[in-house]
């Protein structure tokens, strides 16, 4: 068998961020599974954990969702009493998303388990090179847009 030709610069990144991204969500999801929460539930709530009401377009930006899939994510998060969903009293035409007190809860279960990640993330690698690599990221993916 013929060794692959090296991965183009594309294609190396793609495959290391795909594979990290794998690699921190599947961990991070069984995690909030334990909490009782999905990896998108609490994106969402980690917005809307601020106190002011958001509007779907803004939640959907944050939480990297489409907007169909954040539609059935907020649908049950209400119907679980999570969130409740209220007309702007500003522009009567957008409809804003709140946390309610449940809400609350779950995001507070659910940040002392992604602490407990971090915490063992940083076990592994030093605190300095994961907050690089976040900023390098972030730039990265500001550029892009």
């Amino acid at each position: 068998m013929r060794n692959p030709a090296p991965p183009t610069l594309m294609e190396g990144l793609v495959h290391a961020l795909s594979r990290v991204d794998r690699t921190l969500s599947g961990r991070l999801a069984e995690g909030l599974e334990r909490a009782g929460c999905s990896v998108e539930q609490w994106r969402v709530l980690v917005l809307l954990s601020d106190g002011a009401g958001h509007p779907m377009s803004e939640i959907a930006e944050f939480a990297l969702l489409s907007a169909p899939s954040l539609t059935r994510i907020i649908d049950r998060m209400a119907t679980d009493g999570l969130v409740h969903r209220r007309v702007d009293e500003r522009d009567r035409r957008r409809v804003l998303v709140h946390i309610t007190r449940e809400g609350r809860e779950l995001h507070r279960s659910a940040s002392d388990e992604v602490q407990r990640q971090e915490r063992a993330l940083l076990d592994g690698n030093g605190r300095g090179d994961v907050e690089r690599l976040l900023e390098l990221l972030e730039g990265f993916a500001g550029r892009l847009r």
